[in-house]
């Protein structure tokens, strides 16, 4: 069973399979992610108690040993899932849905498997990013994902502002708690206008994608914060020649920055990226007599 699922000669080694696990809807489970839930010999899960809800939703056994594995316990835990691969194990790693690694727990246990030369392969599942970036009818031949945004208000607005001028399509996750407040952000730092799509519980029952400029999904967040799983697409700024703005209003620039909490040196290369100039014409224009 374990040669059917899997690429490459299996012999006695220990291998690491990533499962991509369905947002929410349980029909979106690949038959190799069903396999492979029956024969690992060790199960490293989020949560636990959601992985028995997917075995019985899928009518799997789930025969192996089965492990929590989530950002509380993973750098405690990834040392033994190592040692279960190096034993020859079969390790699947599963979080609540979508990809692990993906702004969920597997990173640090895929760069450990990888640097104790063990293999690690994947049965390719859902994706919210890219669920939600084709959802979302903004253009998709070139986007970048940013994960989560800073959880402070200062380090956001920050981020936020260094990610202005993107031209790519933006993707991001932000948690029901939070999102009112980084729509207005976004809209502060992007302009009210801005193209956006704000995806709420993907694939579920209750799954929601509204289409909307930046201050208007503010405006009606504002009202109510959304509950559930949101993933954020917002479009890229329009592709325009930067104009170089005279030194006095660089000047104010830096000096926003630094009002808003930045070191001058950080605000110097925030506004020179802004503008497409070098830092060093920056630092010239700010610290001129």
């Amino acid at each position: 069973m374990k040669e059917r699922i899997l690429v490459g000669d299996m012999s006695s080694q220990g291998r690491l399979v990533l499962l991509g696990a369905p947002l929410g809807n349980p029909a979106d489970a690949s038959a190799r992610l069903r396999d492979v839930l029956g024969v690992a010999d060790v199960v490293a899960a989020e949560d636990t108690r959601r992985l028995s809800r997917l075995a019985r939703d899928l009518d799997v056994t789930v025969a192996g040993r089965i492990v929590s594995y989530f950002e509380g316990n993973e750098e405690r835990r990834t040392p033994e899932l190592v040692e279960a691969l190096a034993a020859g194990h079969l390790v699947a790693l599963v979080t609540d849905g979508g990809m692990p690694s993906v702004s969920d727990p597997g990173y640090r246990l895929v760069r450990a498997a990888l640097d104790a030369g063990i293999p690690v392969t994947a049965a390719p599942g859902p994706s919210a990013v890219t669920t939600a970036l084709a959802l979302s009818g903004l253009p998709s031949d070139r986007f970048c994902f940013e994960g989560f945004l800073p959880r402070s208000p200062g380090a956001r607005r920050s981020r936020l502002r260094a990610l202005a001028a993107e031209e790519r399509t933006l993707v991001l996750f932000e948690a029901p708690h939070r999102v009112t407040a980084a729509l207005a952000d976004l809209a502060a730092a992007f302009g009210a206008d801005r193209p956006a799509a704000l995806c709420r519980e993907l694939t579920k029952t209750y799954e929601e994608v509204l289409r909307r400029p930046l201050g208007e999904l503010a405006r009606w967040a504002a009202e109510g914060a959304p509950r559930g799983e949101i993933t954020l697409v917002v479009g890229g700024a329009p592709a325009t020649p930067a104009t170089r703005p005279d030194d006095d209003a660089l000047r104010a620039a830096v000096a926003e920055r630094e009002a808003a909490g930045l070191t001058r040196r950080d605000a110097i290369t925030e506004v020179a990226t802004a503008f497409g100039l070098r830092r060093r014409e920056v630092y010239a224009v700010v610290h001129q007599s």
